[in-house]
């Protein structure tokens, strides 16, 4: 198996770490502090309409959507870049990743008219309305109902643990529509709908990053419901599987050990405790990558990648938490205002198992999927 990238792929990394290296600000390593916040949002959107008109937003994009059909390497090095650099698209990359793509896919024609052109101006930020109190991965006991109501819906119900609503444009929602697994619906919504009620949570990932999100007799249209009813799964599953490696949070976890290893060096302490633990976490660095290079590679050939996905969010996971742990064990001062960078990659890391399906979830899904382990009896 070749490794190496194509000159094209070669090129393509360098005309983004250029555009980076000429678009981020002096006060960046502060800024990035909180993806969520009012200060990073504002910056993101004058970021990402810039690189929308540079041509490096959505280049994996169709055409007709303001890409240039490239393949999904494309993609996934511009996120690695993005990520490495600690995230300046802020909340855009789920639209740039998966949110753009699911409407591609399976949006009529009014919606993808509606929502997809802002996305790839870098204009729109979104939300996803997944998570409940009583149905956090656990998506088929959600309660959040959309009732029929004349010729469109009455929500009502209640989502948390929601990145970025207090300042999202719109919701990607999940909500039930009859009882049962095959009972939830997807609805559009715009976040400025009536009855919509954000309040944020305090938490120790930062500024505005996480919310409960009300929805008290929201009234939305037959128009806002993505594909038909009781279809959320078969959507879901494509979405998903798309923001799972779609996240190479491995990129900022490998830049932030090597910040942390320079520090030490600098101070003389970096010792043979501190050598053999900087080994390991690079190494869970290099797994995670690779293992995700293996999904890429996958739907570059059209095939659909399955529970080897879980896999490698695990591995990711994984690499997130040792890179944090090695801080917290080695660079104590760096999570006291010692370091904003590392600072900023351990709040994100606290979360790094829950974002994007929770790694007990993963886990299962590996194991019974990937590996046919049986379940044990009960």
């Amino acid at each position: 198996m070749d490794f190496a990238f194509d000159d094209a792929q070669a090129t393509f990394r360098t005309t983004v770490r250029r555009f980076l290296a000429d678009n981020l600000p002096g006060d960046w390593e502060q800024l990035a502090h909180g993806p969520g916040s009012a200060s990073q949002t504002r910056f993101a959107r004058d970021f990402c309409g810039k690189l929308a008109r540079a041509g490096l937003l959505v280049p994996h994009w169709p055409a007709r959507w303001g890409g240039r059909d490239a393949d999904p390497w494309i993609a996934f090095i511009l996120a690695e870049e993005m990520w490495g650099a600690g995230e300046p698209r802020g909340g855009q990359y789920m639209n740039v990743n998966w949110i753009g793509p699911t409407l591609m896919r399976f949006g009529t024609e009014a919606q993808q008219a509606r929502y997809i052109p802002p996305m790839a101006r870098g204009e729109a930020l979104w939300c996803q309305g997944f998570s409940e109190p009583e149905a956090g991965s656990d998506l088929a006991s959600l309660r959040t109902r959309a009732d029929r109501h004349g010729d469109g819906y009455r929500i009502h119900g209640q989502k948390i643990w929601t990145s970025y609503a207090g300042a999202a444009d719109a919701c990607f929602l999940l909500a039930r529509t009859s009882p049962g697994k095959n009972g939830i619906s997807i609805f559009l919504v715009p976040m400025d709908t009536p009855g919509i009620t954000v309040r944020d949570i305090p938490s120790l990932i930062g500024e505005g990053d996480i919310h409960e999100v009300f929805f008290d007799d929201v009234a939305v249209p037959e128009s806002a419901r993505l594909g038909g009813e009781g279809e959320a799964w078969n959507i879901v599953r494509t979405a998903l599987s798309l923001e799972r490696v779609g996240i190479p949070r491995f990129a900022l976890a490998a830049r932030m050990l090597e910040r942390a290893v320079a520090s030490l060096k600098r101070q003389d302490r970096f010792g043979p405790h501190a050598h053999i633990g900087a080994a390991r976490a690079r190494a869970a660095c290099a797994a995670a990558r690779l293992y995700s290079y293996r999904i890429v590679d996958q739907r570059r050939h059209g095939e659909t990648p399955g529970a080897e996905a879980s896999a490698a969010r695990v591995a990711t996971v994984m690499c997130e938490h040792q890179v944090a742990d090695f801080v917290v064990e080695h660079c104590p001062e760096a999570l006291s205002g010692g370091d904003a960078l590392l600072l900023a990659h351990h709040q994100r890391a606290v979360v790094a198992g829950i974002a994007s399906g929770a790694a007990e979830i993963q886990l299962n899904l590996v194991a019974s999927q990937l590996l046919g382990l049986p379940r044990e009896p009960r």
